[in-house]
């Protein structure tokens, strides 16, 4: 599984619209789609963001463990 993947996996439990979670970390829509879409990689403040939103760790995030 890739980040891209692994974050609309995340996105989706939790019942959310890419505009409510980028709004609940602060960043623009498109800036999101980016990520799902494999375009971009966050910042690392970013990445903190996303998983402290999902509830998962950072290593979860990018898809190095699937333990949360």
């Amino acid at each position: 599984m890739e980040f891209k993947d692994r974050l609309r996996e995340l996105r989706k439990e939790k019942k959310e619209t890419q505009v409510a979670a980028a709004a609940a970390i602060g960043i623009q829509e498109r800036h999101y789609q980016r990520f799902e879409l494999g375009e971009n990689l966050p910042s690392f403040a970013t990445l903190i963001a996303l998983a402290d939103h999902f509830d998962v760790t950072l290593d979860y995030l990018m898809c190095r463990t699937d333990d949360r």
